[in-house]
């Protein structure tokens, strides 16, 4: 009996059997909560064990943990256990879908943990696309998605009713990029999901929910893999209270990211992404001044027409000094980030702190362009259409000018600034 953060464990087979004819691969632990499944547990193993066994390469082990069940649920998985060595038994005497998959995780002694339910409504030829990417690196966390391109699935309208509208609502208050957050099909690797347990405050059904957003949050890669699902009819998810408790978690965790909390310190972190080959972007390897003085007049002659055809639209509703503003807008976040992206190329600093000078450069632009239209309507109070693009065109170019220097001076400087 070992005491698991107030939960009692017990464990099943020994540790994982080494495969002495093959190199050793990845490792990889498959979690099977079951709370009262007796019945269905030994099919479910029957048709996973076998599916593994014929199809997938990574060293596996498959875990159930009994969810505090009140039937047989626990004699039968402990003789399945004794059965392969394959299978481990966990039990814990409270329940909860996130404490389950919390003890197990914390537990498993894999490389990649892996969660999925015991009807096995998700498909499994889903289960190697889930965990290819965690073992080579890509990625950090791996979900199945019901909602994604690709996905095929069975189940009745009031679900995915539910369903689309409580992924809406994570996307609406969070940002979200993930699109499922409850599918009971879903990876991480060790070294990443366990500092991640440390922060995930509930026990139930919204565990998934929240771990999604932290990793998110932190920093982490989220993998979707679309999946063959099939409602099992059976479900014994209590909705309406499961929805409320939900939302109180989307709030929860929204005030634990506005105050700070919701940082995990000890994640291992993923590098800034830089080309390898940095002659790879349009086939130069030089990033020297000749180089900068072609790209970047190549952009800036684009911008400048771009500028000038959106003052040109602009100015059918706006007066002069408000579409210039709109038009240099549109065309000067544009141009910062193709700048950024192909001019110069050595540069490996913050994001942020770029657009941020150059909304700085932009300032001063407009203030020279606006200058040059202000002068126009002071020398003449009702100049020809084509007169004040003429006169914003020559002040572009003087401006335009007049960035490069700052941007290769300041923004941009000498390519060695190291990311914030």
């Amino acid at each position: 009996m070992i005491d698991m953060g107030g939960a009692a464990v017990t464990r099943g087979a020994g540790p994982r059997a080494e495969r002495p004819e093959r190199q050793r691969t990845a490792s990889v632990d498959i979690v099977v909560p079951v709370f009262n499944e007796e019945k269905a547990l030994p099919g479910c193993l029957h048709v996973l064990h076998a599916y593994l066994s014929a199809h997938f390469p990574f060293d596996w082990t498959i875990t159930v943990v009994d969810n505090a069940s009140t039937d047989g649920t626990l004699t039968v998985a402990g003789r399945l256990a004794e059965a392969s060595s394959r299978i481990r038994v966990l039990r814990l005497e409270e329940k909860g879908r996130g404490l389950a998959l919390r003890t197990a995780w914390g537990w498993s002694d894999a490389d990649v943990v892996v969660y999925m339910d015991v009807d096995l409504s998700t498909g499994l030829d889903a289960l190697l696309p889930l965990v290819a990417p965690l073992v080579n690196g890509h990625s950090d966390l791996a979900i199945g998605s019901r909602l994604a391109a690709g996905s095929r699935t069975v189940r009745g309208p009031q679900r995915e009713l539910i369903s689309r509208g409580y992924n809406s609502l994570i996307r609406l208050a969070h940002g979200a990029r993930f699109s499922d957050a409850q599918c009971g099909f879903k990876a991480a690797r060790a070294e990443v999901i366990r500092p991640l347990l440390d922060k995930v405050a509930d026990n139930s059904w919204f565990f998934d929910t929240e771990l999604l957003l932290l990793a998110e949050h932190n920093g982490l890669r989220v993998h979707e893999v679309p999946v063959d699902w099939v409602e099992d009819t059976d479900s014994r998810v209590r909705i309406a209270r499961t929805a409320w408790e939900d939302v109180r978690g989307l709030l929860r965790v929204a005030r634990a990211k506005a105050r700070g909390t919701a940082t995990v310190d000890n994640l291992p972190r993923r590098p800034e992404p830089a080309p390898i080959h940095p002659d790879a972007v349009l086939g130069r390897r030089d990033s020297g001044l000749l180089w900068q003085l072609v790209s970047f007049g190549l952009i800036g002659a684009l911008s400048t027409v771009a500028t000038a055809a959106l003052y040109a639209l602009f100015r059918g509703w706006l007066d002069p000094l408000l579409a210039n503003l709109f038009a240099l807008t549109l065309t000067t976040i544009l141009n910062t980030e193709a700048n950024r992206r192909f001019t110069f190329l050595g540069w490996s600093g913050s994001k942020r702190r770029v657009h941020l000078q150059g909304l700085l450069v932009f300032a001063l632009y407009y203030a020279l362009t606006s200058g040059a239209l202000l002068a126009l309507h002071a020398t003449d109070p009702d100049p020809s259409r084509w007169l004040e693009v003429s006169v914003l065109l020559g002040s572009s170019v003087l401006g335009t000018a007049a960035r490069f220097v700052v941007l290769r001076s300041w923004v941009f400087r000498d390519g060695k600034e190291k990311s914030a």
